[in-house]
């Protein structure tokens, strides 16, 4: 997909905030610190659309981007490393609950998983919890760039058996700083909201 306009719409806690139109949805999750806004910027050549920001968990609410006028990202808050209190995050995680299992323009979920390291439990908690609602998911493994070229398949493999990922499942590199994987990406996305 070549995109020539991209902007936030809203960003939203409750169904009643959601935007009120039909376009497909796809939503963005993973660890607070794997570069959700970095992977958002580059799918749609945007330098600061999605705010980057050096402390982890900036992202608080369920942030709507509108893609060409044809579908929406939607950025839900990351995981894992965000300093808030417990009952902050039990309150994201009614907010990403409430839109996953009830939002009927959500196509698939996009889980984003740095490359360098094992998938973490969180990780493999969402993948799971995804699976339970039967919610397509695209893994991505980000931060290509890091990795040697020559270690990606062992690199991948491991997130695979980590995850024990469903052969469906797509499992995708990415990398925001070389665009990597993109075009590979945006194929994949378009047969999800077609």
């Amino acid at each position: 997909m070549k995109v020539t306009k991209a902007e936030l719409v809203t960003s939203a806690v409750k169904p009643e905030h959601y935007p009120k139109t039909h376009l497909p949805e796809i939503a963005l999750a993973g660890r607070s610190n794997v570069g959700k806004s970095s992977f958002i910027n580059k799918m749609v050549n945007r330098k600061n659309l999605a705010r980057t920001s050096q402390k982890p968990g900036k992202t608080q609410l369920l942030n709507f981007f509108t893609i060409n006028d044809v579908l929406h990202f939607v950025d839900v808050p990351g995981y894992g490393f965000a300093k808030v209190s417990k009952k902050e995050k039990e309150a994201w995680g009614t907010m990403i609950e409430t839109y996953i299992q009830e939002r009927e323009q959500l196509k698939a979920v996009v889980l984003i998983i740095d490359i360098r390291h094992k998938p973490s439990k969180d990780d493999e908690l969402m993948y799971d919890w995804l699976k339970h609602f039967e919610i397509p998911v695209i893994l991505v493994a980000t931060k290509a760039d890091k990795v040697p070229k020559g270690k990606w398949q062992k690199q991948l493999k491991q997130i695979k058996e980590s995850l024990e990922k469903d052969p469906e499942d797509p499992l995708l590199l990415f990398s925001s700083e070389t665009a990597e994987g993109k075009d590979k990406i945006w194929k994949t996305i378009e047969a999800y909201i077609k």
